[in-house]
């Protein structure tokens, strides 16, 4: 039935963004028909939006099908403008490098997106952060988790 979708709902969290030895986490709810798929993980010294990055990636590779919809959900600016205006078009046209001439942060995971992305029909969604949307604020849960088992190791 094409009405069927996955959806996935993603987030990252920094815990000491401006410090060089930080904590980062991400997470990712996945939700298709009545089946909920919790996942999570973290990294040190890293960046809030590698975090939010690294949380669509983990959710996209945890997809076993290729001929369903997929709809994402993030409240990261960075993510979701990036993909609804295109931005990686401009620059893989211009080397990898931004309107500055200076090269894209992250590159390589936007290359591991975007490697992900053509295997499926994604549709990339803005959200408001902490609004009391269920699946957004367990994203946000499960990123904080990904750096709480930081602090566990």
């Amino acid at each position: 039935m094409k009405d069927d979708k996955i959806i996935i709902y993603c987030d990252g969290a920094c815990s000491g963004n401006q410090f060089d030895h930080n904590k980062g986490g991400w997470g990712a709810v996945l939700k298709y028909k009545d089946k909920v798929k919790e996942i999570c993980g973290g990294e040190r010294n890293t960046t809030s939006q590698r975090m939010e990055l690294t949380a669509c990636i983990k959710a996209l590779e945890q997809i076993k099908g290729k001929d369903i919809d997929i709809e994402i959900y993030s409240d990261s600016a960075y993510l979701i403008n990036c993909m609804q205006k295109k931005w990686y078009e401009r620059w893989r046209k211009n080397g990898w490098k931004n309107y500055k001439k200076e090269p894209v942060e992250n590159k390589d995971l936007w290359i591991s997106l975007l490697d992900l992305i053509i295997k499926y029909n994604v549709n990339f969604n803005k959200v408001s952060g902490h609004s009391g949307i269920e699946l957004n604020e367990l994203a946000d849960r499960l990123a904080k988790k990904g750096i709480s088992k930081l602090n566990d190791s």
